[in-house]
């Protein structure tokens, strides 16, 4: 357990030598942003495995669906089980283009068994504002299976949910969010003061003028130089390379269902002294039967009670952590004590109801 501490502890080290991050890994453009779509549609072509008689929306979207293609048909004549009404969703990239194909996920919406080998037709594809930005349609993939017999049955994966790759053709494009502006937002990934000063500065000496100014801790503001003008890619690609490195806060994150512990690199703590110890107490019943022995005339069986009491308490010594420790003298120390990560996460608790943790601890 000692050397599973170790590891962890080289993994969290100071980032003080480590390299810087570029921007575009920790900010982004505003109105440079994927797009969400959603569709209804239906999925042919099961065996047998689709919406059975108790879900109706699939039947009355295959009516009007072939009354639209020129079939008039009777609801009531409909019996089919290979189709399954299914909602269809996707992920529109900034900048897609008419032509452009992008991955759907298909996810049944009925009680169909499986969608396995089905095909989904013609599906459209809308916005948060209504209108059709793609068209869906194509052979669903699972990678599972589920049959079943009158006594067994055997399943693998999730056959009720699918993807097409490449399954949906964009059809309409977003506005070009860059376009015709003199001047850019940048967002960051996660808001601090720090960050967006690195960045601000790190793009002035870049440029040699004030281009770019914070706006608060999460927005830089770019003015684009004349140089730049009708060149907005140019100076995009310029200055999303730079590299800044990032300031976090100081947090321990602890999970105790599994037993995970994630400490940053800012993570100090006051002087504290920290034992820890386990008290095990073992109670064993082992009742003994005394009976008369073979061939005797008389006697009486008797059940005789034996209790086996055993108490064991762990040694463990009183470790002191100074005042300003880092991440790697706070591990170094608790593995003195030998503790497990279970033990680690009820010490970092206490450590921090005394006051001497300087982070914010999150316990999921």
């Amino acid at each position: 357990m000692k050397r599973i501490i170790f590891v962890c502890a080289l993994l969290l080290l100071p980032l003080s030598n480590a390299h810087a991050i570029r921007i575009k890994d920790i900010a982004a453009f505003d109105g440079v942003r994927s797009n969400q779509l959603v569709g209804y549609g239906l999925v042919v072509g099961l065996n047998g495995s689709g919406d059975g008689q108790q879900t109706k929306f699939p039947v009355q979207s295959m009516v009007n669906m072939l009354e639209r293609m020129g079939v008039t048909i009777n609801r009531a004549d409909i019996t089919v089980k290979n189709v399954a009404a299914v909602m269809v969703t996707a992920t529109l990239p900034p900048f897609a283009k008419q032509g452009n194909r992008v991955d759907v996920l298909v996810s049944s919406m009925g009680d169909a068994t499986s969608i396995s080998g089905g095909t989904l037709v013609m599906t459209p594809l809308k916005g948060g504002d209504n209108q059709t930005y793609a068209v869906a349609q194509g052979s669903v993939l699972t990678n599972a299976f589920a049959f079943a017999g009158q006594g067994a049955s055997a399943q693998k994966n999730h056959p009720t949910a699918g993807q097409i790759p490449n399954g949906a053709l964009v059809e309409r494009e977003l506005p070009n969010a860059l376009a015709g502006k003199s001047t850019l937002r940048l967002n960051l990934g996660q808001a601090d003061f720090t960050t967006a000063s690195r960045i601000a500065t790190a793009i002035n000496d870049k440029f040699g003028s004030p281009v770019a100014t914070t706006v608060d801790p999460g927005t830089v503001s770019l003015k684009i130089p004349e140089e730049y003008v009708n060149r907005t890619v140019e100076f995009v690609a310029s200055l999303e390379t730079l590299e800044v490195r990032p300031d976090i806060p100081a947090k321990v994150v602890l999970n105790e269902r599994t037993g995970t512990i994630v400490m940053g690199e800012n993570v100090r703590i006051s002087t504290v002294a920290v034992s820890h110890g386990n008290l095990s107490l073992v109670i064993k019943e082992t009742p003994q039967v005394s009976q008369p022995g073979p061939l005797s005339t008389g006697g009486t069986t008797v059940v005789v009670p034996r209790t086996d009491l055993k108490v064991q308490e762990e040694s463990r010594r009183l470790t002191v952590m100074p005042e300003g420790a880092s991440i790697g003298d706070v591990v170094r120390a608790l593995n003195l004590l030998g503790v497990t990560p279970r033990d680690l996460i009820g010490i970092l608790q206490a450590v921090k109801a005394s006051g001497a943790l300087q982070a914010d601890l999150m316990i999921m």
